[in-house]
């Protein structure tokens, strides 16, 4: 399992035991399934539509509300209502976040208007991959080579007024800390011709099981050599009334940054403390 620029791993304590899923649990799932499935191709045909639309006119931005309609519909469907502390800066920027499991997508994108930064790969997973490159994910290649073109391009976007959601800690916990975060991606934001109107905003992701359940805190998270079907069968059969907070916390200024590593240790100081005093 890895974040979506990096394969970078961490092992923590393996996952506690879950309760077995009862026979409406199970009925429950395969409803979920069926309506995601139906969800997804409504909606994927409604954002295509409005696609070709906004190249007519752009500033329509249809195609953000029908995202943030899906992202918040998949939620529902695995049990989890999103709820948005603080604001989102207006201007473009880095997003930088904590990262526990695969719903931080669907999390992140039901609470504002974002777009992701993803490791090459994911272009060629089945289906994924395609819906990633429709939604305008920008995919990163670890290639020195690229670089220089792809720090462009991030740089471009960001002044172009967009909001990338980058994953810092290099890959998912179980939602009950923070990793440090890695300075590496970072680079882009205080190079020359970016640091003097860059911003970087931290978000912290917390995740809350319903307290009627026997769920353990570390429910929703994703880690180490967790499998990703039984884990995504876990959601749709046993979480019923969870939350999801994502925190936005004061942007940051670059230029009041000295460095791409105090910048790093700022964001993830922010992010950190977000996540643990907002721990049960």
């Amino acid at each position: 399992m890895s974040d979506p620029v990096s394969d970078f791993s961490w092992a923590g304590p393996p996952p506690p035991p879950l309760p077995r899923p009862t026979a409406w649990g199970v009925i429950a799932a395969y409803a979920r399934l069926v309506l995601a499935v139906l969800v997804t191709g409504v909606l994927l045909s409604i954002y295509l539509i409005f696609k070709g639309i906004e190249r007519l006119v752009p500033a329509l931005r249809a195609r953000d509300r029908v995202q943030r309609a899906w992202a918040r519909a998949m939620a529902g469907l695995v049990g989890l209502s999103v709820r948005v502390t603080g604001e989102p800066m207006a201007h473009g920027g880095a997003l930088v976040a904590n990262h526990s499991s695969w719903s931080d997508i669907f999390v992140l994108v039901g609470a504002a208007r974002m777009t992701f930064v993803s490791k090459a790969e994911v272009r060629d997973w089945p289906g994924v991959g395609w819906i990633a490159a429709v939604c305008g994910t920008v995919f990163v290649e670890r290639k020195r080579s690229a670089a220089k073109a792809q720090e462009a391009e991030l740089r471009a976007r960001m002044l172009g007024g967009e909001r990338l959601l980058f994953f810092p800690e290099g890959t998912s916990t179980d939602n009950r800390r923070v990793l440090p975060f890695r300075s590496t991606l970072f680079a882009a934001l205080t190079a020359e011709e970016l640091r003097d109107v860059a911003w970087v905003q931290p978000v912290s992701v917390v995740y809350r099981t319903n307290p009627a359940t026997t769920l353990p805190d570390t429910f929703y998270g994703w880690w180490s050599d967790m499998e990703f079907g039984p884990h995504v069968w876990s959601l749709l059969t046993l979480s019923f009334g969870g939350e999801a907070e994502v925190v936005f916390h004061p942007p940051i200024e670059v230029a009041g940054m000295p460095d791409r590593k105090k910048l790093a240790q700022a964001s993830w100081q922010a992010v950190n403390e977000g996540l643990l005093s907002r721990l049960p």
